[in-house]
């Protein structure tokens, strides 16, 4: 599957509290060609996919089950252990089509890394949607625009998927000690007080002590998502699909899932 990666990539790593951002296509698939990510394990941090287009059907040790639909977001709170799936349902798998989705990883904190795993779905219509002249935001996670998201992670993170119209520009609030970052995936225009100039597939890191995200579509319209939270300010050791506090403690969650104790499909 064609996956880009705007972190962690080269010397960006991490981006407290965010471990990794994945855009996963857009891909076309023929007929009974659809791939997905058939079982892996996961621990110490929570997940967020959210589904542009295509079927992602998901399946975990803990008995969680469901089938994401445009505009569907899935949120998964890997905690203590779990070993899932995330694959195209039957009916995608039958048309093709194509498949765009996007995965958040946001770290737990320390206290939190053992909590026993949680999983929900949340349907498009759920998703709190703003209006206004030239844009269109949806509110994925915390509040924004005067909306707020079903979706509450562990860790507050606000999370907005922007739709703007070349030519116009918007303003988002957000906290002076907030880690605030977007992500454009579409068109090309400029961001920040200072108008740095963007394109698609962009990873924007906005500087610290800043009250606001600015962003400005250019020649063609906008699409692009928001990220903001406060930092947790601990040490992260991870390996693959673990990510803990120390390396012993990854040693652990490794031997853990060979051990079964993970539970598996």
């Amino acid at each position: 599957m064609d996956v880009m990666r705007p972190f962690p990539a080269g010397t960006l790593s991490y981006v407290d509290p965010f471990l990794l951002l994945d855009r996963l296509g857009p891909v076309a698939f023929a007929p009974g060609a659809a791939k997905g990510v058939p079982a892996h394990p996961h621990r110490g941090f929570e997940t967020v996919t959210y589904l542009l287009s295509g079927r992602i059907m998901h399946r975990d040790s803990r008995g969680g089950s469901g089938t994401l639909q445009p505009g569907d977001v899935q949120w998964m709170r890997a905690g203590s252990g779990i070993v899932h799936s995330e694959m195209p349902d039957d009916e995608f798998k039958r048309t093709g089509g194509v498949l765009h989705a996007i995965q958040l990883w946001v770290n737990l904190p320390r206290a939190d890394k053992m909590l026993a795993p949680e999983y929900r779905d949340i349907p498009a219509k759920l998703v709190p949607q703003v209006e206004m002249p030239g844009a269109r935001m949806k509110v994925i996670s915390g509040e924004a625009f005067g909306k707020k998201a079903i979706l509450e992670t562990k860790v507050p993170v606000t999370y907005v998927h922007f739709s703007i119209t070349r030519g116009r520009s918007v303003t988002q609030p957000v906290r002076a000690d907030d880690t605030v970052l977007a992500y454009t995936l579409e068109g090309n225009g400029a961001a920040g007080a200072d108008r740095r100039p963007f394109i698609s597939n962009q990873l924007i890191v906005f500087g610290p002590g800043g009250d606001r995200v600015e962003l400005a579509a250019g020649e063609a319209n906008v699409e692009a998502i928001v990220l903001a939270a406060r930092p947790l300010g601990e040490p992260v050791a991870r390996y693959g699909p673990f990510v803990m506090n120390t390396p012993h403690e990854v040693s652990q969650a490794i031997d853990d899932y060979r051990a079964g104790k993970m539970g598996s499909l």
